[in-house]
């Protein structure tokens, strides 16, 4: 059963790498969590400096996971940039509305796509994944309308062999809990 297993991860990491190498440039969306990281490192190790990690500084966010971004990102060897949002500076979202979670990745994905069009990068990636199919997750509708791929997700790839995956990789963040 073991080798089944194994060999279903090798194909979906083979899936992984072949629709990676097919974009040719991208721009990830980098919270330096596991799967955007995984996503990443995949990336670099296919496209090399095509890739740009891109990360959300907001004032929701604890500045130590962005800074921690920043450093993964260098030693990713990723070209690395941030882009600022306010999420509480959006109209009606101080009021915090239920559709919250969409407005915030739909002007998220936004200011990544312009930030991607600018460097003539034509792919915006997150690291959705298998299991996210499983929860409410309102941001994926703002990302399908911003047109945001998610590979992981399309290789069929779960947390559990993201994980699997970037620890045979030597990823340190493999184990880390989930970020918000």
């Amino acid at each position: 059963m073991k080798g089944s297993a194994s060999t279903r991860l090798s194909r979906k990491l083979d899936r992984l790498r072949c629709r990676v190498r097919e974009l040719g440039r991208a721009a990830i969306a980098f919270s330096g969590g596991i799967d955007s990281a995984f996503l990443a490192a995949v990336a670099a190790g296919e496209l090399g400096d095509q890739v740009l990690a891109v990360t959300a500084y907001t004032p929701l966010h604890p500045r130590r996971e962005q800074r921690e971004a920043a450093r993964l990102a260098r030693r990713l060897g990723l070209r690395h940039a941030r882009v600022e949002l306010d999420p509480l500076a959006l109209p009606g979202m101080a009021r915090n509305p239920p559709d919250r979670c969409y407005r915030c990745k739909q002007a998220l994905f936004r200011r990544l796509r312009a930030l991607a069009r600018r460097e003539a990068i034509a792919w915006l990636l997150d690291g959705t994944q298998a299991d996210d199919r499983r929860e409410v997750r309102p941001g994926r509708r703002a990302a399908r309308e911003c047109g945001v791929l998610s590979p992981l997700l399309e290789a069929g790839l779960t947390k559990a062999e993201i994980r699997r995956a970037a620890r045979r990789m030597g990823l340190t963040s493999a184990d880390q809990p989930a970020l918000a």
